[in-house]
């Protein structure tokens, strides 16, 4: 059986590997509701790496199902780390259980769908695989505040993903997925063939530039209440988000070369977008 304080350990270095910026963001946060933190992104972590990575993900999406519903009964592997840490997440905070079933829908969504014909339904996936995540945390980052801080959070997931899928595009594509809506494509003139060929041409930089819009209007309106969260889960939360949000402006920097390399903010940038938080 495996130790709380060892199964903490773990989850952080899941976080410390896969996402500098969130690691670095939620690292400004009091001991307790950091360790919190891990311990949830490890859940989302292992559900995303099931989708991405596993031999048969179906199967093990289901099996992952079960265990966690095994989990909120009570029953859970004590030799695995993420369930021994997030068992005392549960018990320390009032979780929101439905936002974690959210997310498995999310990644649900991933194994039968590769495009989306229109915004909304865009937007609907991005409910699934980060707005939910964000309400996952608000127990931990403010409890209590859920009804005035809901809907930033949400919007904060939104921003964030169309944020990913803006950098993702050509790793994406060769998984065969495209998350650029049908309806903004044909909006622009901006067509498959132009994308699997990688080229940037007014019409890309159209759509990429209308849903880097999207993400700034989301961006801008999660930190309308940045305010009512607790003043160091506050600068976690914003830093995240404004660390996230140059994200875009590196992408613009580079020209929109998505196809072939994945941007990154430089950690230079993110130390000067903290220590202004």
């Amino acid at each position: 059986m495996i130790e709380i304080r060892e199964a903490y350990n773990r989850c952080e270095e899941i976080i410390a590997a896969n996402s500098k910026s969130f690691y670095k963001a939620f690292s400004l946060l009091p001991k307790e509701k950091r360790k919190a933190v891990w311990a949830v992104y490890a859940f989302c972590r292992t559900v995303d790496d099931i989708v991405d990575e596993g031999t048969n993900p179906v199967l093990e999406l289901e099996e992952f199902k079960r265990s966690f519903q095994q989990f909120l009964a009570g029953f859970y592997d004590r030799d695995n780390a993420m369930w021994v840490a997030l068992a005392d997440v549960f018990e320390n905070f009032q979780m929101d259980e439905e936002a974690f079933h959210s997310l498995i829908k999310g990644q649900e969504m991933d194994l039968v769908i590769s495009r989306y014909e229109t915004l909304d339904d865009l937007m609907d996936y991005c409910y699934h695989v980060a707005s939910c995540v964000g309400l996952m945390l608000l127990p931990i980052l403010a409890p209590g505040k859920k009804a005035v801080l809901q809907e930033g959070a949400v919007s904060l997931g939104y921003a964030m993903q169309i944020t990913n899928i803006l950098r993702d595009i050509g790793q994406d594509l060769k998984i065969g997925r495209i998350y650029l809506p049908k309806e903004i494509m044909q909006k622009h003139g901006l067509t498959e063939i132009d994308l699997q060929q990688g080229d940037v041409n007014g019409a890309f930089v159209s759509v990429w530039e209308e849903l880097a819009g999207e993400a700034e209007r989301y961006y801008r309106h999660s930190f309308e209440t940045i305010h009512e969260y607790p003043l160091q889960s506050r600068m976690a939360v914003k830093g995240a988000g404004l660390v996230y949000r140059e994200i875009l402006s590196a992408i613009r920097d580079k020209e929109y070369m998505v196809f072939r390399e994945k941007h990154y903010v430089s950690d230079q940038s993110k130390q000067a977008i903290l220590a202004c938080l």
